[in-house]
């Protein structure tokens, strides 16, 4: 199964004065155009979606989705509204909340697919919540024979000194951590949130961080080779060998770095 991963786009509504505002629809356009041409079974979005949570960011973040051929699935990250993502994309029925919580399954592909909601209102740091753990042990305890990707916003990890204590409460990380590495059929979970490109071990799965694809705030990028070029994810999963990932190059924004 071939999933892309886009994350951290902080999209501006068209109105906006801020900078780097077309520079952040652009690389999300180009990177949508050739992910089509990958042709993945599924586009992974974990969160920051925009930059404010507001309705007029969701707006222009629909219209540039809009061109994606492959089943979109989206959580949210700290930068996002939870009514207003739901409000803008009302078509999809897996975003209409359980419990409060973006969080749901999805069962139509070769790996089965967990998205987790890792956010709370007003909130930068990462939740997992004792409601949240029970979904969770449920959830993973009612088909342990399949393959199965988890997707979060929020690393439950500690990354170098870039990103330490990620969450509100570090016992709902470790939480996270324990409850995964009691299910053997996770073959990989999928993060956002640090801007930074991340390949680890992790509760005995294999855990990845991308970069941002909004080019003017990612970071552990060499600007020397991507050239100011967008940059979104392709992971292949199988049972047999995990997540086998290539950081996908595309574009070419630079002119527009430099410029700022």
């Amino acid at each position: 199964m071939l999933v892309a991963q886009i994350s951290d786009t902080h999209i501006l509504a068209r109105a906006s004065e801020h900078p780097a505002a077309q520079l952040r629809a652009d690389c999300l356009r180009q990177c949508v155009a050739d992910i089509n041409q990958q042709r993945p079974d599924a586009v992974i979005f974990t969160g920051d979606t925009v930059q404010h949570g507001r309705a007029d960011e969701y707006s222009r973040l629909r219209a540039l989705l809009e061109p994606l051929e492959a089943p979109l699935y989206l959580i949210p990250g700290n930068r996002d509204d939870k009514d207003a993502l739901g409000a803008a994309f009302s078509d999809k029925s897996y975003l209409a909340g359980n419990g409060g919580f973006l969080h749901y399954t999805i069962e139509r592909h070769a790996v089965r697919l967990v998205a987790i909601d890792s956010t709370f209102p007003g909130e930068r740091k990462g939740r997992f919540c004792e409601k949240r753990q029970t979904w969770l042990v449920k959830t993973l305890g009612e088909k342990t024979d399949r393959p199965t990707l988890l997707f979060i916003h929020h690393p439950p990890f500690d990354v170098d000194d870039h990103y330490v204590g990620g969450y509100r409460r570090p016992e709902e990380a470790k939480a996270l951590e324990d409850i995964v590495s009691r299910h053997p059929q996770v073959i990989g979970l999928l993060c956002g949130h640090v801007h930074w490109p991340v390949e680890r071990d992790w509760a005995g799965t294999q855990a990845r961080i991308m970069p941002s694809i909004a080019v003017d705030v990612r970071k552990g990028v060499d600007e020397d080779d991507a050239d100011g070029a967008p940059i979104y994810m392709l992971h292949r999963l199988s049972e047999e060998t995990g997540i086998v990932s290539q950081a996908k190059r595309v574009g070419d924004c630079a002119s527009r770095i430099r410029a700022r």
